[in-house]
């Protein structure tokens, strides 16, 4: 593992130092009201979030192993979080990222992730599936412009969402925000390509500002991101005195698995959406080593735990990034709009967002890899399903295991009966 950035760490030339800049500014509005969501969500704060996305994003993406990695909160980080701050307070959080962060940064020493890279493909084509749907479900609360639906399961909350958004008369102008930002990210390279324009700007973010101008240019009705919290980065030495060592333990150990199996898992599938040869694909223990310093700085500043974000990760390499470079713009821009531009970004309508997010999620399926499985072995498609509904039923960790479970039995009983 190596600790210290080389050259290959930056971009080759000019052109590619624009990619990054433009990807990370990108992936930064997309970003926002993510970290602001899931810090609200975790029962933390919006500044907790924001914290989070600027301080974990730039410091996994500095140390980390993935060139495309983008880091913050997530979603599924919030779960394992919600419990604990019912129980302990918002006080055990910081101590909590430290723990987690150092068992994170053993498995690295112990260099358990290599072993990411042994996961058989039908399982992660399965996983990536199952997160694109999940990306997709989560957005529809901003897409149909209503509160999210109960229920602790994506499939559940989506479900519920929908319904209230039809009981509730569903809202044209937002759904027609979404139709529109969907149409110019998909037809507008095209669109220029047929007027011999080379675009430099990735779709995602001329989708975005050509949605925004309209809405502000027609005056629709139609939900912003809304107040962006300032003064967001202050240092908060985490307390440890009087805590619950043994009971956090579990918590701790829970945050550590996520982490690494989300970072890990996507960072593999973003150097697949990017088609890295094999010398240069990521650095599995070099990137848990990153997450786990990651974690421990956005303890000391009031953040939360933080994790490699497959969504953010997918509109990354989507919008041409060549280097960890557009992850430290990223985390920069965020720094840069919460200090001098938030009144501009809170204007973003939301569901211009949740248009990005959803398409991003349609091109994260690798459509070749699904085909050739599906042209294979029964037993690689059962897998491959099993993966994808278990992920998107249950949970990630319990799709990967209910994946790698059936992938080993289909093994053991195709070598028992041959």
């Amino acid at each position: 593992m190596k600790f210290f950035l080389q050259r290959v760490d930056f971009p080759k030339n000019r052109k590619s130092l624009i990619a990054d800049i433009v990807a990370g500014v990108t992936v930064a509005i997309v970003a926002l009201p993510l970290a602001i969501g899931f810090g609200i969500t975790s029962g933390l704060s919006a500044t907790s979030g924001i914290a989070t996305a600027i301080v974990a994003g730039f410091v996994a993406a500095l140390f980390g192993g993935s060139r495309f990695q983008v880091s913050g909160p997530t979603g599924a980080m919030t779960v394992v979080l919600i419990p604990v701050i019912s129980k302990y307070g918002v006080t055990a959080i910081p101590v909590l990222g430290i723990m987690a962060a150092a068992i994170l940064l053993i498995l690295a020493l112990l260099r358990v992730g290599k072993f990411i890279k042994s996961v058989p493909d039908p399982v992660v084509e399965g996983f990536t599936v199952g997160i694109a749907l999940l990306i997709m479900l989560q957005q529809l609360p901003y897409a149909l412009g209503v509160e999210k639906g109960n229920g602790d399961r994506t499939v559940v909350a989506a479900f519920n969402t929908v319904r209230d958004a039809l009981n509730a008369g569903l809202k044209w102008q937002t759904i027609s925000v979404v139709a529109l930002t969907l149409f110019i990210k998909f037809n507008i390279v095209k669109f220029l390509e047929r007027l011999h324009i080379k675009p430099y700007v990735p779709a995602s973010f001329s989708s975005l500002a050509i949605t925004s101008l309209v809405v502000v240019a027609l005056h629709l009705d139609v939900a912003r991101i809304g107040e962006i919290p300032r003064n967001v980065i202050a240092w908060n030495l985490p307390t440890f005195d009087g805590s619950d060592y043994a009971g956090l333990l579990i918590p701790a150990l829970s945050i550590a698995l996520l982490a690494a199996i989300e970072a890990l898992l996507a960072a593999r599938v973003a150097d697949d959406l990017a088609n890295v040869s094999k010398a240069d694909q990521f650095k599995p223990n070099q990137e848990l080593m990153g997450q786990g310093l990651a974690t421990i700085a956005s303890s000391f500043v009031g953040g939360m735990p933080s994790t490699g974000a497959i969504a953010r990760t997918g509109v990354n390499v989507r919008s041409h990034a060549t280097s960890r470079v557009s992850a430290m713009v990223h985390a920069l821009t965020l720094l840069v709009i919460t200090l001098f531009l938030a009144p501009i970004f809170s204007q973003i309508p939301t569901a211009a967002i949740a248009g990005v997010l959803i398409g991003t999620s349609f091109r994260i399926f690798n459509k070749a890899t699904m085909l050739e499985i599906f042209s294979s072995s029964k037993s690689n498609i059962a897998v491959f399903l099993i993966t994808a509904v278990v992920t998107l039923g249950v949970d990630l960790i319990w799709g990967i295991i209910a994946g790698v479970t059936a992938y080993l039995i289909s093994k053991a009983l195709i070598k028992k009966f041959d």
